[in-house]
């Protein structure tokens, strides 16, 4: 009975850390970082959380010239200091919209302001978009895939660990 009960344990242990790290950033402080910056107010997503569907709008909550270099394919550019409403009010406000900009902070604070306007499934993605290039998925511009990546400053800049940097 100890053996089944330690193997039992073992394995779940096993299994929770299997599902546990599939949630997780790739680089501890990185994480840290994202939960220290983070209020945590909003539905989060991973990139690896996300499902496979195409009915997800994206939208980018950096500043457009953060979007002309690089974005996920088919996000709306909604920008963070100058966001207008009037730029999300086509969209269904029972769609699955997913909010990101470069780490997750920006993209948290207009997830806020959509649900404050009567979106209800909005999530914001963990991480943004250097999450998401880290888990190794395309970004595009407008030629089409690229690897750049604004990094928005060199003090961001640090924590993407994948793709060009540009500033």
């Amino acid at each position: 009975m100890k053996i089944q009960l330690f193997a039992f344990l073992c394995y779940s242990i096993l299994i929770s850390n299997s599902v546990f790290s599939q949630t997780k950033t790739l680089n501890s402080s990185y994480e840290t970082m994202l939960d220290t910056l983070l209020s945590h107010t909003v539905k989060e997503i991973t990139p690896q959380g996300l499902p496979k569907k195409s009915s997800i709008y994206y939208l980018d909550a950096r500043e457009k010239a953060e979007y002309k270099v690089s974005h996920i394919k088919d996000a709306i550019w909604i920008g963070y200091n100058n966001f207008k409403k009037k730029r999300v009010e086509h969209l269904d406000k029972n769609a699955e919209i997913v909010v990101y900009c470069s780490v997750g902070y920006r993209s948290e604070k207009i997830a806020e302001k959509l649900e404050k306007i009567g979106f209800k499934n909005v999530s914001n993605l963990y991480g943004g978009i250097f999450e998401w290039a880290h888990h190794q998925n395309e970004v595009y511009n407008d030629r089409g895939v690229t690897d750049s990546i604004h990094a928005y400053d060199k003090n961001w800049g640090q924590w993407l660990q994948k793709g060009t940097k540009v500033y």
